[in-house]
């Protein structure tokens, strides 16, 4: 007769279960209010890249510059900064943009996140 030892169940409880379920929700949510943000961070450097990367704006007065820059944003919608937020230099002949600027996310109730944005035509 072969008498085998009981088998101890393993897994995860229901309790725990609940508990991991609610995690994965609340850092979905979280995740999900955070991408508009990133997004419009991406679209202002990529329209930075562009201006500064077009050749009609190498000899470009700021003025023109900024101009540009409010008809990329416009069809971006972008809210976070206006075009005279931009700092304006030039490297080589190459006019160089940049901003600095925060968002504030609110997540729930009181709570929110802060974040700060850079973005540059230079660089990768």
């Amino acid at each position: 007769m072969n008498t085998a030892m009981p088998v101890q169940q393993r897994g995860m409880s229901f309790g725990g279960f609940i508990f991991g379920a609610f995690l994965l929700v609340l850092f979905g949510i979280t995740g999900l209010k955070l991408i508009p943000a990133y997004m419009q961070a991406a679209q202002i450097k990529n329209i930075f890249v562009t201006i500064a990367h077009d050749p009609d704006m190498q000899k470009a007065t700021p003025h023109d510059i900024q101009a540009s820059f409010d008809k990329g944003a416009s069809i971006n919608n972008i809210t976070a900064i206006k075009a005279s937020d931009i700092d304006i230099s030039s490297d080589g002949g190459m006019p160089v943009l940049s901003a600095s600027y925060a968002v504030k996310v609110p997540l729930i109730g009181n709570v929110s996140l802060y974040m700060e944005f850079n973005p540059s035509s230079a660089g990768k």
